[in-house]
């Protein structure tokens, strides 16, 4: 059962491999030059869908990010390099269009704040740890006792 059990599993995971290649770029976008189209879909792997924000438009089937990558191979076709590619789409689209972003000035704060969020995290549970326990609520008296009993038996429906 259990070989069998594992072989579907490696089955499962290599067909979803071969699988997850395709992307979204569409036949009628493929460049017939596959060293031109492996830069492409280089290029378009690191440019993000301005739709779809969490994917490269590589991935993404937003028309916007169809535009993008024909707007890619167009310069590819007139002989542009990687990075005049790059700084063409960056000049039309601004930073925000790269899915990993220099590290500049401006972007300080992107590449910080994840170190500083663990950190705080950090102090956070330190204090927590480090705070004394509270004290145990104090016993009630007798005369809150008496009070709690009527309370408790004038909801008791047994007593009615």
């Amino acid at each position: 059962m259990l070989p069998r059990l594992t072989r579907m599993l490696v089955l499962c995971v290599m067909t979803a491999a071969t699988a997850a290649p395709a992307f979204a770029v569409q036949p009628s976008e493929i460049l017939p030059d596959p060293v031109l189209e492996q830069r492409a879909r280089t290029i378009s792997a690191e440019l993000r869908c301005l739709v779809c924000q969490n994917q490269s438009i590589d991935d993404s089937d937003a028309p916007l990010a169809a535009d993008l990558r024909r707007l890619v191979r167009e310069r590819i076709m007139a002989k542009d390099s990687d990075t005049q590619v790059l700084d063409y789409i960056v000049a039309r689209y601004g930073e925000f269009v790269l899915l990993r972003p220099p590290f500049s000035l401006s972007t300080l704060l992107l590449w910080i704040s994840p170190i500083l969020i663990f950190v705080a995290g950090l102090t956070l549970a330190a204090r927590a740890a480090a705070r004394p326990r509270s004290e145990p609520a104090a016993a009630l008296s007798e005369g809150e006792r008496e009070k709690l009993a009527k309370i408790l038996a004038a909801d008791d429906p047994k007593t009615s």
